[in-house]
């Protein structure tokens, strides 16, 4: 059993070959590689941490596609003010495949 952790899109993800994850947005178009900075990898009880055996580890992803989010609504209420706001945001992702850990 191979996989990896690795630093995308300002959160750690667990990765093996294969598996799908969203990051947010990259700037990269759909079916291009991009390659993912690992911060520890195991291979089978071979656990590796060190900054320099890292350096030559390589994770890379293909983009399958950008997308967004699920809405988020933030009321603001004060109580009898008359004061209301209503904001809504959706996060920028992008969706990644895990093709190699080398």
């Amino acid at each position: 059993m191979v996989y990896a952790i690795v630093k995308a899109g300002g959160r750690q993800e667990k990765v093996s070959e294969g598996d799908i994850l969203v990051v947010d947005r990259l700037k990269a178009d759909q079916g291009s590689t991009v390659e993912l900075a690992p911060v520890l990898l195991v291979d089978g009880d071979k656990v590796t941490s060190d900054a320099k055996a890292l350096a030559k580890v390589k994770v890379t992803a293909e983009v399958i596609r950008d997308e967004r989010g699920p809405k988020i609504d933030i009321l603001k209420y004060k109580n009898k003010t008359g004061y209301r706001k209503r904001i809504g945001h959706r996060q920028e992702l992008t969706r990644l495949k895990v093709t190699g850990i080398k």
